[in-house]
C-alpha cells in the first residue's frame, strides 16, 4: 500500500513539475521591470500589428522636440522633460544642462571623460575590457539602448589593430510613441544583424561628412535601407545636401527649415520620407 502510493506521488510530481515551471518562466518573461523594447516589437510583428501602448500614442497630442546643436549633437526634449544630448563634448551648449548625454568613441568633439557632474545619466558608446556597451534604460518617458559596431581608431590613438571592436554605438531613443535613432560616427556598413538590432525607426540621424566617418555612398544605402520618415543629417562639413539628396534616391524628400528645433509627433511624421534641414547644420 505504502509502494503504491510513493509511486502514486511520484508521477503526479511529474505531472506537476513542467507546469509549474512554466508558470515560473512565464512570470519572468511578464515582469514589469524587464526593460522592453517597443520598436524592436513593432518591426517584428506583421505590419498591422502595433503594441497597444504605440496605439495610446499614436493618438496623444505630446510633441518631441529635437534641436540641432552642431558636429553630431542635437538635443531631444521629451515630453515629461527629459533631455537627451547625443554624442556630448560639452562643446555644443543650447539652453539648460541636459538630463542624459550619449557618448561616442571617436575623437574629442564626439565625447568628454569630464563632464558637468550636474549630469546625472553619462552613457559611454563603448564598453570597457574588451566587452560591448550594453544599454537598455528607461529614464522617465524614454527608453534608451544601442546597438554597438565597429570603429576606426583615431590617428592619435596608435595601441592595437587599426578598428576598435564595438567602439561606437547607434543609440536609440523610445519616446512618445517615437523611435528615434542616432547613428554616431559611423564607419563600417551594417549587415542583416544590425538592422534587426535597430529595428524599426522613424527618425534617424545620419552623418553625412561622406570622409570621416564613411563614404555617402555607404551610408546612402544605410538611410534607404532604413527608409525613416524623417531624417536629419549631421556631421556635414562642406558635403552639397544636393549630392546627399542624389544618392539617397528620389523617393526621399527634402524639407529646408529656418529654425534649430524640430518639434513632431507621431501624428505629424511625414507621409513621404523626409530630409529635414535644421538651421546650422
Amino acid at each position: 500500500m505504502i509502494r503504491s502510493l510513493a509511486a502514486l506521488v511520484a508521477v503526479l510530481g511529474s505531472l506537476l513539475a513542467p507546469a509549474a515551471a512554466q508558470q515560473g518562466q512565464g512570470s519572468r518573461r511578464s515582469s514589469p521591470d524587464t526593460p522592453r523594447s517597443e520598436c524592436l516589437a513593432m518591426a517584428n510583428a506583421g505590419p498591422r500589428a502595433t503594441p497597444i501602448s504605440l496605439r495610446r500614442a499614436a493618438t496623444a497630442t505630446d510633441e518631441v522636440a529635437i534641436t540641432y546643436a552642431g558636429h553630431s549633437t542635437y538635443f531631444i526634449d521629451t515630453p515629461e522633460g527629459v533631455r537627451i544630448a547625443t554624442d556630448y563634448s560639452g562643446d555644443y551648449q543650447i539652453g539648460r544642462l541636459p538630463d542624459v548625454v550619449t557618448m561616442n568613441r571617436a575623437h574629442s568633439t564626439h565625447y568628454t571623460l569630464s563632464p558637468d557632474p550636474r549630469i546625472p545619466h553619462v552613457l559611454h558608446g563603448w564598453g570597457e575590457n574588451g566587452q560591448p556597451a550594453k544599454i537598455a534604460e528607461r529614464i522617465g518617458d524614454v527608453f534608451i539602448r544601442n546597438v554597438t559596431t565597429d570603429i576606426r581608431r583615431f590617428y592619435g590613438d596608435n595601441s592595437g589593430s587599426d578598428m576598435i571592436k564595438d567602439g561606437n554605438s547607434i543609440f536609440i531613443f523610445e519616446v512618445a510613441g517615437l523611435c528615434i535613432g542616432h547613428l554616431g560616427h559611423l564607419h563600417v556598413a551594417l549587415d542583416d544583424s544590425h538592422f534587426a538590432a535597430i529595428g524599426r525607426l522613424d527618425i534617424v540621424m545620419v552623418p553625412i561628412d561622406g570622409t570621416y566617418t564613411m563614404s555617402l555612398d555607404g551610408v546612402s544605402e544605410i538611410t534607404r535601407r532604413l527608409r525613416a520618415s524623417v531624417v536629419l543629417p549631421m556631421h556635414r562639413f562642406a558635403t552639397p545636401i544636393e549630392e546627399f539628396m542624389q544618392k539617397i534616391g528620389k523617393q526621399f524628400e527634402v524639407d529646408l527649415r529656418n529654425e534649430r528645433t524640430l518639434k513632431i509627433s507621431r501624428e505629424t511624421l511625414p507621409g513621404t520620407p523626409t530630409v529635414i534641414i535644421l538651421e546650422g547644420v
